[in-house]
């Protein structure tokens, strides 16, 4: 096995010290332009690679950033990851991104395996598994900041961008009642979740003001897949009273919801109306398409780092805790809307 190129190699060949080389390499100003130029240009000739972890335990600065995520195959995830790599990479940062599947003992092991790579900062999307906030904490006590994104939680000095999940819960169902839908169930994510809670909030409140009963049998409880949007509307079907619409905290489980009810042979959205939440990218693309709130992504992405290069340029002082809530958008397309003459009515 050939082994690595030093510095030690390379002020062998130049016949200089190996702190000029060192200084060379970190671009010192003490060091003239001609021998900086040399030294680049003998270390690339050999191949030499920069020692990163060494580099940043001696600056204590990476230039490395964790993203943390339930999901990486989510269009959500990562149209956010990309907002943060476009806001970061003009700052000279690497992004490393790692996802939980749900599971809180893997979000741990990922906050530790990032800590131990000195990373500068973390941008996290919390599992909904995850109650127990000490591995966090713990990562904010050792100096990294934090910014949360989408799923938050209440953890002091962690600073957060969501979007105003309430206000989205509430406008995809006055839509629904607009269109004249007067039983509406909610096909609910985790409540655990602050985004699902507020979500479920929301639907709660719209039918309220409107005089509407709020039905628990009318809520069931889902998961992010196609086939649970399908069961859940098999539950509710054995039900006396047939809901008239139904608004889905997650665009999988509007579609699954969708595609059952087409099997019974109801009409969508005539017999019944279906919402959706997230935007995906099939949503729009259906044969019907599919009525959705529309999270902004990318632009949550760039704000979250805007937020993180803030608490960088205060000397990581990440006592600077900044809350920002975006505006949803709801996006009515035909699985919502009535007065939309079908082709295949």
């Amino acid at each position: 096995m050939k082994e690595k190129v030093t510095i030690y190699d390379i002020s062998k060949k130049l016949n200089v010290s190996a702190a000029t080389v060192s200084r060379a390499l970190n671009n010192n100003p003490k060091i003239s332009l001609s021998t900086r130029e040399l030294v680049l240009k003998t270390a690339n000739e050999m191949n030499y690679k920069q020692n990163r972890l060494a580099q940043a335990l001696k600056s204590g600065k990476s230039n490395n950033v964790g993203v943390i995520v339930p999901y990486i195959n989510r269009s959500f995830f990562s149209s956010v990851i990309r907002g943060i790599e476009e806001e970061l990479t003009p700052h000279g940062y690497h992004v490393i991104i790692c996802q939980t599947h749900e599971n809180y003992e893997y979000e741990i092991e990922q906050i530790n395996t990032l800590m131990n790579t000195q990373i500068d900062g973390i941008f996290m999307s919390v599992s909904k598994t995850t109650l127990n906030t000490d591995h966090i904490e713990k990562a904010l006590a050792g100096g990294t900041p934090l910014v949360f994104f989408d799923r938050k939680k209440d953890v002091p000095g962690v600073s957060s961008v969501t979007i105003d999940d309430f206000k989205a819960g509430y406008l995809a169902t006055k839509q629904l009642i607009e269109q004249g839908c007067k039983k509406i169930a909610y096909l609910s994510g985790d409540l655990n979740l602050e985004i699902y809670k507020n979500r479920h909030d929301g639907y709660s409140q719209a039918l309220e003001d409107n005089n509407l009963e709020v039905r628990p049998e009318y809520i069931i409880k889902t998961n992010s897949k196609i086939e649970s949007g399908a069961s859940a509307i098999e539950e509710l079907w054995k039900l006396k009273e047939k809901p008239d619409a139904i608004f889905s905290a997650s665009d999988y489980t509007a579609l699954g919801a969708i595609q059952e009810l087409k099997k019974m042979g109801l009409k969508i959205p005539k017999d019944v109306c279906v919402t959706g939440f997230s935007n995906e990218p099939f949503t729009k693309y259906m044969e019907l398409p599919i009525s959705t709130v529309d999270q902004t992504p990318q632009t949550m992405g760039k704000i979250a780092a805007q937020v993180f290069l803030e608490q960088m340029n205060e000397n990581n002082k990440v006592s600077i805790e900044k809350k920002v809530v975006l505006t949803p958008e709801l996006i009515v397309r035909a699985s919502s809307n009535r007065s939309v003459k079908l082709v295949s009515e």
